[in-house]
């Protein structure tokens, strides 16, 4: 049984000290990964130093680059805060937008403007900010200037419906005039034309018939004798064919003093008149002016003959 006891009493040690090696070996490599790790921040932060050193260096050495750089950058970044300006006008809906990007323009200015003596890699880092900001610019700029090409192919379109408008007006217009023309024509071309005048005066006879007469102090009547035209295209049916006589001082001798037609050219007084059947052929008439006594002037006296408020023929005669 003592023999029993001091072996387990051996193998208990034994296995400590096993235990014990186990950790002074974990232990060693931990100290030699602590001196590893240790030695590689130590050249971490000497290189650190060294790149620091490096920097300073560079940004003495470029420090009038530097002093150029912040310069363009702050040209640069005024000119894009122009360039909203006019895109704002172009387009004022977009401007809420358009003004948090001039506010982020604006704030690295004043960045500029506050720190003077800015390293060069901030500077180069402003110049990343300024050509993100420029691209954003550049994407506005796009889209107003397409909206702009829409306008203006609006613009084009409703000046091309205008013209097209403008051009049915004239040809409209034009189709009107040669309309009218035409009906003027037909209208000229259905005038009726009195010709083969002979006007005189006329005296009594000692049997109750009258003949033609140049003495003034022996008219009694005035006739008018005519032939009005044939006529195709005039309406035929009951026409009136009126005399105007007009005395030696300008006025027109009336049997009424209603006696009066509105014509082309206005109302007029007529002598006589004379109803007529015109079935679109020539025909033969004489109008008579009865004077009753009126006193009769020596001199010119002009005939004029209307139908349908249209002059259709003169004359004239001189009485002695």
């Amino acid at each position: 049984m003592a023999e029993s006891s001091e072996t387990t009493g051996k193998k208990g040690n034994g296995a400590f000290i096993a235990i014990i090696l186990v950790l002074l070996v974990g232990l060693a490599i931990l100290a030699t990964m602590w001196s590893s790790k240790n030695s590689q921040l130590n050249d971490c932060s000497n290189e650190n130093k060294l790149l620091k050193s490096d920097m300073a260096g560079m940004d003495q050495m470029m420090e009038g680059y530097v002093g150029n750089l912040s310069s363009d950058l702050k040209t640069d970044f005024q000119n894009m805060l122009k360039t909203y300006d006019a895109l704002i006008q172009k387009d004022e809906s977009k401007a809420d937008s358009l003004n948090i990007q001039k506010d982020k323009i604006q704030k690295l200015i004043n960045e500029i403007n506050t720190n003077k003596k800015m390293s060069a890699s901030q500077l180069f880092q402003l110049r990343k900010e300024n050509e993100t900001l420029r691209s954003i610019m550049k994407s506005y700029v796009m889209q107003i200037d397409s909206l702009n090409t829409l306008n203006l192919k609006l613009t084009s379109d409703l000046d091309q419906t205008t013209s097209k408008l403008t051009s049915t007006a004239v040809e409209r217009d034009q189709y009107k005039q040669d309309a009218e023309e035409k009906a003027e024509q037909v209208k000229k071309g259905s005038r009726l034309q009195a010709y083969n005048f002979r006007s005189e005066g006329l005296k009594m006879k000692l049997n109750n018939t009258t003949e033609p007469t140049n003495r003034a102090r022996t008219v009694v009547q005035m006739r008018s004798s005519f032939t009005i035209s044939e006529n195709p295209i005039t309406a035929p049916g009951k026409k009136s064919v009126y005399m105007q006589i007009i005395n030696p001082d300008g006025k027109t001798l009336q049997s009424r003093s209603s006696n009066t037609i509105t014509t082309d050219l206005g109302t007029i007084a007529f002598s006589d008149k004379k109803e007529i059947d015109y079935q679109n052929q020539r025909v033969d008439l004489s109008i008579f002016y009865d004077l009753k006594g009126e006193e009769v002037l020596k001199g010119n006296y002009k005939v004029k003959i209307y139908c349908e408020g249209i002059l259709i023929g003169t004359d004239s005669f001189t009485l002695k």
